[in-house]
C-alpha cells in the first residue's frame, strides 16, 4: 500500500487527537478551547471522508479508525463539557446523567457501522449533530457562568437524556452528504438552511457568545426533522 493510501486513516487520527486535547482541556477547566477543537475535529471528519472517496483508500480499518475518534471527538468530549458546567456539589446521579450522551455516542456508532439503511440519510440522530449541541450548549453556559444549581441542572440533564435517547432512535433524519444522483437541496434542506441563516444572524444582532450560532443551526436540525419524522416514516414503509 502506498503512502498516498494511508492520508485518510492520518486525518481521521487529527480527528482523535483534537477529541483528546479537547478532553484535557475540559478536565482542567479550560471549556472556551474545548468547542473549537471539537469543530476542528469534525473539520478533520469531514475531509477523511472526502479524502477517501478522492483517493479511492477505503478500507476497513479507516472505517473502524473513524468510529474510534468519532467516540472521543463526538461522544466523550460533549458529554464532558455538559459534566463539567453542571455544579460540583450536585448529588453524583444528577452530575453523571451527561454521560449517558457518550455511552449512547457508542451504540450509535456500532449500530451505524452495520445498518446498511443510512448510506445517503441517517436513521436516529448522527452523533456529530448531537456533539455541537451538547458542545456549545455547555460552551454557552460556561461563557455565562456555568449552571446554577436548580432549573438549570434539570434542564442539562434533561437535554442530554433526549439527546441519549435521539442517537439510537429510529427517527429519520436527513443528511448533507454529496453524492452523484442525490438531490442535495430539496425542500427541507432548504428550509434547513434558511432557519440556520436566520439563527445565525440573529445571534450576531443581539450580540450573544458564538457558540449560540451553532447551538441555534443544530437545534434547528433537530426540530425540523422530528416534525418531518412521520411523514419521513410513512414514506420508508410505503
Amino acid at each position: 500500500m502506498t503512502i498516498v493510501k494511508h492520508i485518510p486513516n492520518a486525518i481521521t487520527s487529527m480527528n482523535l487527537l483534537s477529541g483528546i486535547l479537547g478532553v484535557i482541556v475540559t478536565l482542567e477547566g479550560h471549556l472556551e478551547w474545548a468547542l473549537p477543537l471539537m469543530l476542528l475535529a469534525a473539520v478533520f471528519d469531514f475531509c477523511d471522508g472526502l479524502a477517501a472517496r478522492l483517493l479511492g483508500a477505503y478500507s476497513p480499518i479507516g472505517k473502524e479508525l473513524d468510529s474510534l475518534a468519532d467516540l472521543v471527538s463526538f461522544g466523550v468530549l460533549p458529554a464532558l463539557m455538559l459534566y463539567k458546567v453542571l455544579p460540583a456539589d450536585l448529588p453524583v446521579v444528577l452530575r453523571f446523567i451527561p454521560l449517558f450522551v457518550a455511552v449512547m455516542s457508542a451504540v450509535r456508532l456500532a449500530k451505524f457501522n452495520v445498518d446498511e439503511r443510512q448510506a445517503l440519510d441517517f436513521i436516529g440522530l448522527p452523533t456529530p449533530s448531537c456533539a455541537m449541541v451538547c458542545g456549545s450548549l455547555a460552551s454557552l453556559l460556561h461563557a455565562m457562568g456555568d449552571v446554577p444549581a436548580g432549573t438549570g441542572t434539570y434542564l442539562v440533564d434533561g437535554i442530554a437524556v433526549i439527546l441519549g435517547l435521539l442517537l439510537v432512535s429510529e427517527v429519520p433524519m436527513f443528511g448533507m452528504k454529496i453524492k452523484k444522483g442525490h438531490k442535495l437541496l430539496d425542500t427541507k434542506r432548504i428550509a434547513f438552511l434558511f432557519f440556520a441563516l436566520a439563527g445565525i444572524l440573529l445571534t450576531v444582532l443581539m450580540h450573544w457568545h458564538w457558540s449560540a450560532a451553532i447551538l441555534s443551526v443544530f437545534s434547528v436540525y433537530i426540530v425540523e426533522n422530528l416534525l418531518l419524522a412521520p411523514a419521513n416514516s410513512c414514506w420508508r414503509e410505503s
